[in-house]
């Protein structure tokens, strides 16, 4: 289906009114750096954590839950614990209020408020600042390329050329759309910084909504006028020690992808993704638009309430559109242009299927929709870069005493600078590719241990926090450098599910590196780890820390909500989940399923209403 004028014009207004909010914020984004980089502190809990889940709904990651959801069905909910969604919950119940609380600008900040400023902080320093710089650029660099060949199924450049008359290569179309519409991004992004990036993420999760309900309604009407057929077992998220799915007399194909993504032994997979990811989870958020949602927000309650928020608006909105697509793929296989290269692609399912059943009109919205979750991403992961390159390294180390006009200028300056560079390093995939994946896989397989230990371990120094960090990136490179490694420890296990159980490998190095620095160095000054304590109030072990503050603090009194944080978490864990599965069961049709579903989620709210929202206030104390 191409592109008829309607649509053609429902792109255009989007485009235009992002460029209307760049310009409309840019004086409220220029009064000074917390302005800019976290909107003044002054954005309300529900509008960041619209934008926060704007930024989550990407076209890459919706065309993968399209299609494990076609493949496995109910069972899909559980894979995407891989990133892991559950880590929302643990920041809704405890760690956002803590990362608040610490009243810094970005997480490379934090380090100091944790560790004081001796070599061992600046080295931390130096490698968180490195980490998100990194990990930006290589979300930045593909991004667009992404957001190219998807556009170029529906906007053809044979179409386009014959108004512009370009000689391209046809390799580097992709490019070029990438370019043009990362130009709306960066200009509303660089202009108005974090306030009109959240208004238009505000802007794009409506798009969003409207676009998936529609889907959701159409292929619910398909499931009820042509019902569904579908292996044994699709139809619940239950499984044992085996996945037991069968496509054999249903879409024979899908058996070749099941045992290509060796999720077949599903019992021993989910419990080393659980294991992940909770520690993921308990290591709080990454050093990227997240966290600078969270830094952003007015008050540690605010950005509890904020994480919380982005579960309720995202899950149910984005599983709208992923049950409408792959149950729509599944009714209608048979018209599903699904070929690559003479090889079966089932990635291929969303763009395919919005080819074959979205309706003009609707089509220019889906793609509105998708271009914005894309450039939400994108402005998002902009404004983090920005925020470390101006507060961690041009403020720390060239100018401290800049003038807001020099910051403002420096954010300009780097914003762009940001973006040029990305697109080079984007245009140059082919060479760069290899070296980008390592340095990103490596950064993040790196993360887990220390960043645990700074949370909740009163002798963890920096020396430890620096060379945790290393010795974990160490060990995960070792895969990309030696590619035979993964296959010669999990001979019988799928390529993608080496990486998983790999990841004790990366742990032990990296604890190793924490415990063995930490223990031959000094402490952090008490004073420094007395600060932190007050004004952050972790629990875990701080006995040493707290008994100083106590004798200086008499009317001092620890948190004691571990017990209670970890009831919230089981019980967060079970309303997310619930849901995800309720659009499934609203497009399948099975109204039984999805009652019971509704009772859990509503069981799960009340218990939260009591244990978690009534208590917030105490946050801020």
């Amino acid at each position: 289906m191409s592109l008829q004028l309607i649509d053609v014009l429902i792109i255009v207004a989007y485009l235009a009114t992002t460029v209307v909010i760049g310009l409309v914020l840019k004086k409220r984004a220029e009064k000074d750096k917390n302005s800019y980089l976290l909107g003044g502190n002054t954005m309300p809990w529900y509008m960041l954590g619209l934008s926060n889940a704007s930024g989550m709904f990407d076209i890459s990651g919706t065309m993968w839950l399209v299609t494990i959801g076609f493949v496995y069905g109910l069972k899909s909910i559980w894979i995407p614990w891989l990133w892991p969604v559950f880590n929302q919950i643990f920041l809704m119940m405890f760690l956002s209020a803590w990362l608040r609380r610490s009243n810094v600008t970005t997480g490379a900040e934090w380090i100091t408020t944790r560790f004081g400023t001796d070599t061992g902080s600046k080295l931390s320093h130096g490698i968180v600042v490195i980490f998100a710089l990194i990990s930006g650029l290589g979300f930045l660099a593909y991004g667009f390329i992404g957001l190219g060949k998807f556009m170029e199924i529906f906007i053809p450049w044979e179409v386009v050329n014959q108004y512009l008359n370009l000689n391209i290569a046809p390799q580097y179309v992709p490019h070029l759309y990438g370019i043009a519409f990362t130009l709306f991004a960066v200009f509303y992004s660089v202009l108005g910084g974090m306030i009109s990036i959240v208004w238009a993420d505000v802007l794009q999760y409506s798009i969003m909504t409207l676009a998936s309900v529609a889907v959701a309604v159409i292929a619910f009407n398909a499931v009820g006028s042509n019902g569904i057929n579908v292996p044994e077992g699709w139809m619940s998220p239950f499984f044992g020690r085996t996945l037991d799915i069968d496509w054999t007399n249903y879409i024979s194909e899908v058996n070749q992808k099941v045992m290509d993504d060796g999720y077949t032994l599903f019992s021993a997979f989910f419990m080393m993704m659980l294991c992940k990811g909770v520690l993921l989870s308990v290591a709080g958020p990454a050093p990227n638009y997240d966290m600078q949602k969270i830094l952003a927000s007015k008050s540690p309650s605010e950005a509890a309430k904020m994480s919380g928020f982005v579960s309720l608006v995202l899950m149910p909105v984005r599983y709208l559109m992923i049950s409408g697509f792959f149950v729509l793929g599944i009714i209608f296989y048979d018209r599903l242009d699904l070929m690559v290269a003479g090889k079966i692609d089932f990635e291929q399912i969303l763009p395919s299927a919005i080819d074959q059943f979205v309706p003009t009109g609707l089509l220019g919205l889906l793609l509105a929709g998708l271009l914005a979750a894309f450039m939400s991403t994108f402005a998002g992961t902009l404004n983090a870069a920005q925020a470390y390159i101006t507060n961690d390294i041009y403020l720390k180390y060239i100018r401290p005493k800049a003038s807001n006009v020099n910051i403002k200028r420096t954010n300009y300056t780097v914003g762009i600078i940001v973006v040029v560079v990305s697109i080079v390093l984007g245009m140059m995939a082919k060479n760069v590719n290899q070296v980008l994946q390592l340095l990103v896989s490596a950064l993040w397989g790196g993360y887990t241990a220390a960043n645990v230990l700074k949370w909740y371990w009163w002798r963890f120094n920096s020396s430890g926090y620096f060379w945790g960090m290393l010795a974990g990136i160490l060990a995960s490179s070792v895969p990309m450098f030696f590619p035979g490694v993964l296959e010669a420890l999990f001979p019988d296990s799928a390529p993608d599910i080496r990486v998983l159980y790999f990841f004790p490998f990366i742990l032990l190095p990296s604890l190793i590196g924490c415990f063995a620095a930490t223990y031959l160095t000094q402490p952090t000054d008490m004073n420094t780890l007395k600060d932190f304590y007050q004004k952050v109030r972790p629990w875990g072990f701080w006995k040493p820390v707290h008994d100083q503050v106590v004798a200086e603090n008499p009317s001092f009194v620890r948190n004691k909500n571990f017990k209670i944080d970890m009831l919230n978490v089981g019980v967060g864990i079970i309303w997310q989940t619930s849901l995800v599965m309720l659009p499934i069961y609203f497009v399948l049709h099975k109204f039984g399923a999805m009652s019971v579903v509704l009772l859990i989620a509503a069981v799960t709210t009340t218990l939260l209403k009591f244990t978690w929202w009534d208590k917030l206030e105490h946050q801020d104390n």
